[in-house]
């Protein structure tokens, strides 16, 4: 373990979060579209599967959060998608599928989030999306961010893409799609104006008859807590959770020891999962070493890395 007396602290800004991705991982990333093996956990249960569920690593280099997921009866399912670079595996994933898309679920308006997704709506050519699901920002918010313009621009994609947009507003929805059950637990949070659009992240459970998995997008502390703390906390604990925010800065530790949960899905680059500021391990200023031990104290044995692991599979 690096002294962490010893180490220089870097303060980065999100522009500076995205960039220096590349230079740390270095070069084009591939990964084959044939799914990795299932957790043998996952194999030993004998109840009938409603989803398969594939974590996506970035194919750019930088940082991203993209889930797909298969019901028992093949309609898919988008969490997210990653950045607009990523746009042309994610459309080769999807047509891998069977090229139409069930239903898209944006977490929160990061380019990092909504970033394909918005690059794909101008021009869909032959890909087919049924449906998409968001939490509208409130206007107050919306010049919160440094990528304000990004996020005008996904809106008005949206508006012009012909697609069914279904805006959600209140939290407690469930949605079922064949043997998979998803219920939206957080919605935009006006109210938080610092880190806003992490803060507005739409936090969301999905579920079948023999596994649970909890996306929490990029949720901020205020937004982990206050969804903890309401009416649909309870509807929290999960086998598996997303980490927040990639595992840097995310929920609280609160959060985290008031969840039941026994693995932790992280859609994290090599150098946020290290926290190297270029000058070696826990170098900068994120927190995802901290998060890290956080689920040491708690226990967690499972993990499931992107830049560790590359394409993850969950039957």
């Amino acid at each position: 373990m690096v002294n962490k007396k010893d180490m220089k602290k870097q303060k980065i800004n999100r522009r500076q979060f995205f960039g220096r991705t590349a230079a740390a991982l270095g070069g084009f990333v591939a990964f084959s579209l044939l799914p990795v093996a299932a957790s043998e956990k996952t194999e030993m249960k004998n109840s009938k599967s409603g989803f398969t569920l594939w974590q996506l690593p970035s194919h750019v280099n930088t940082i991203g959060n993209s889930y797909v997921m298969r019901t028992n009866k093949g309609r898919i399912i988008v969490m997210d998608g990653g950045m607009p670079q990523e746009a042309p595996f994610i459309r080769g994933f999807i047509d891998a599928l069977g090229g139409e898309v069930e239903a898209w679920f944006i977490s929160h308006p990061h380019s990092d989030h909504m970033g394909a997704l918005s690059a794909l709506l101008p021009d869909l050519q032959h890909l087919k999306i049924k449906q998409i699901y968001h939490s509208r920002l409130a206007e107050n918010l919306i010049d919160k961010d440094e990528e304000q313009n990004l996020c005008r621009e996904f809106y008005d994609h949206l508006e012009k893409s012909g697609i069914p947009v279904k805006d959600i507003q209140d939290a407690g929805q469930i949605l079922h799609f064949d043997e998979m059950n998803l219920q939206i637990l957080s919605v935009q949070n006006p109210e938080f104006e610092m880190n806003a659009y992490n803060n507005s992240s739409m936090i969301m459970r999905v579920w079948d008859k023999r596994k649970s998995v909890l996306f929490l997008g990029d949720a901020g502390v205020e937004c982990g807590d206050k969804v903890l703390q309401g009416t649909y906390g309870h509807r929290l604990d999960s086998e598996y959770i997303q980490m927040a925010h990639h595992g840097q800065n995310g929920c609280s530790q609160q959060f985290y020891k008031s969840v039941k949960f026994r693995v932790c899905l992280w859609p994290t680059p090599l150098w946020v999962w290290n926290n190297d500021g270029g000058k070696g391990f826990n170098t900068a200023n994120l927190k995802t070493v901290e998060t890290r031990h956080w689920m040491d104290e708690l226990g967690i044995k499972e993990h499931h890395v992107t830049c560790l692991e590359g394409m993850w599979r969950l039957d």
